[in-house]
């Protein structure tokens, strides 16, 4: 049994990753139905937190179906991510996660996210601090290193363990990578079978199908494998795994009337959390994924993404369920 402190996870967890603009509440809604085992609000700015600006505040919102669920924070500041922590504590989340990932400029360049793999005693300092005041456990999120000539992720792993950190996530890119080439889990093994490391270590990077985590779990040897992209438009990834570890065998991939039915919860709870007019606009990033792999789908597409009440966009998923009735895609 995996367990983060207190938190149960089972045998083999997968975790949803945090991903701005992706994994909000109407998102986190359709991946807990489908299987995911533990999940993170997108990551949320100290400095937004302190200030309460309205998006980052908003960020907070949690719902109990959504449990086990950690608050994800970035920050350059350790005074503010400290107060920041203080919050996220109040707002009553499983645990509190923090990025030390995030590749993007408008994060690393203001010394936040990734930046912090640059100063590994600040890194230290700063999640030390977060412990210190938050009345549950603390996780963190990160990468390889750097950069090539900085992948010190192992001593890393250590010194962030011995301040108390309860578990740790590790993308398997560098900073420079970006997302770019193949995640390289050799290190993340390498963390794992670390004698001195006692907390769970979780996988992350190119999990992107049932065979491939089922590799990365025999070969690697991790606690669990964290699943972002992969998740986008399709939630039945988290079951898909889970039952080709269990039996071995792959489930049928969802029919086009599946992939309208989850399309439409996750547009209706995107309307209920923000309101018809913001939920119907933030929710078209999403049709491309969901409907992805369908041909002579354009006409369709065009609807979803220009219509603007909520009744019509219903009415064209309907359609879109009628015109592909009984067609599988597979991404």
């Amino acid at each position: 049994m995996v367990k983060i402190g207190k938190i149960e996870l089972g045998e083999f967890p997968l975790l949803l990753a945090p991903m701005e603009d992706v994994s909000d509440p109407p998102f986190r809604f359709v991946c807990k139905k489908y299987g995911a085992d533990l999940m993170y609000t997108e990551f949320i700015s100290s400095e937004g937190l302190i200030r309460s600006a309205a998006k980052s505040m908003h960020k907070l919102d949690i719902f109990e179906y959504e449990r086990p669920i950690g608050i994800q924070l970035f920050g350059s500041s350790i005074d503010s991510m400290r107060e920041a922590g203080m919050i996220a504590d109040r707002a009553e989340p499983d645990l509190i996660d923090i990025n030390y990932g995030c590749p993007v400029k408008a994060v690393a360049c203001k010394g936040a996210g990734a930046a912090l793999l640059q100063d590994i005693p600040k890194m230290v300092e700063m999640t030390s601090e977060i412990v210190k005041i938050a009345t549950r456990p603390v996780t963190v999120k990160t990468r390889l290193g750097w950069d090539d000539t900085t992948k010190n992720i192992v001593e890393v792993a250590e010194r962030l363990q011995d301040i108390g950190i309860a578990a740790l996530s590790v993308h398997g890119r560098t900073r420079k990578q970006m997302y770019k080439g193949e995640a390289d889990w050799t290190l993340i093994a390498a963390i794992k079978n670390n004698p001195r490391m006692k907390i769970p270590v979780f996988g992350n990077g190119d999990a992107d199908s049932p065979e491939k985590v089922k590799r990365l779990k025999e070969q690697f040897g991790v606690d669990g494998v964290m699943i972002g992209r992969a998740s986008v438009g399709y939630p039945w990834i988290f079951n898909e795994v889970k039952h080709y570890l269990r039996t071995g065998e792959l489930l049928a991939p969802p029919t086009v009337e599946d992939r309208v039915e989850v399309c439409r919860t996750h547009l209706q709870k995107s309307i209920e959390w923000k309101g018809e007019k913001l939920g119907v606009i933030e929710m078209r990033r999403h049709y491309s994924n969901y409907f992805k792999g369908l041909d002579h789908f354009k006409e369709f597409r065009w609807k979803l993404v220009t219509l603007y009440e909520a009744a019509e966009i219903f009415g064209v998923l309907d359609e879109i369920s009628a015109h592909y009735a009984g067609e599988v895609t597979s991404i």
